[in-house]
């Protein structure tokens, strides 16, 4: 079973890092999934940048 780490809070979109195998993705509340990636840094990056996108168009 994979284990989760919080990265960023939104008040809508929560994004998080779920590691399944030797694989890191970010997943966010609203449905959003990112790529499976090796590095955890590669993931928590795109959970960041989904966040600020959502930041920035003001949702």
């Amino acid at each position: 079973m994979g284990s989760v780490v919080t990265v960023a809070q939104q008040q809508e979109h929560r994004t998080a890092t779920v590691e399944q195998g030797r694989f890191c993705l970010a997943r966010c509340t609203c449905g959003w999934r990112g790529p499976a990636r090796r590095a955890r840094s590669l993931a928590r990056t795109d959970a960041d940048g989904h966040a600020r996108e959502h930041e920035a168009a003001g949702r």
